[in-house]
């Protein structure tokens, strides 16, 4: 992911299809901001080894605690572990 942090195709993919119903919402993943890729490492820092192994399993109000205690957007990282627990589900 970090290789891709604002990469300026992904950033024209994602203005392309910004709108109100968060159609672009999922890009992010692919190529975040650095603002969004730094709050990405803010989380991922705090979060318990526990937290990390079963992180696709985490509800919503403990996604919700992580965000708040890193201070960072509770919608970035809400974003990310969906997206995040949606590869899993996938990929298993």
């Amino acid at each position: 992911m970090a290789r891709f942090v604002d990469n300026a195709h992904g950033q024209a993919i994602r203005s392309h299809f910004k709108d109100n119903r968060g159609s672009s919402e999922l890009a992010m993943l692919a190529t975040p901001s650095s603002e969004e890729f730094e709050q990405l490492k803010k989380a991922v820092a705090i979060m318990t080894k526990a937290e990390k192994e079963s992180a696709a399993e985490l509800d919503d109000e403990q996604v919700e605690k992580i965000a708040d205690d890193a201070k960072i957007d509770n919608a970035i990282f809400v974003i990310f572990m969906n997206g995040f627990t949606l590869r899993c589900k996938r990929v298993s």
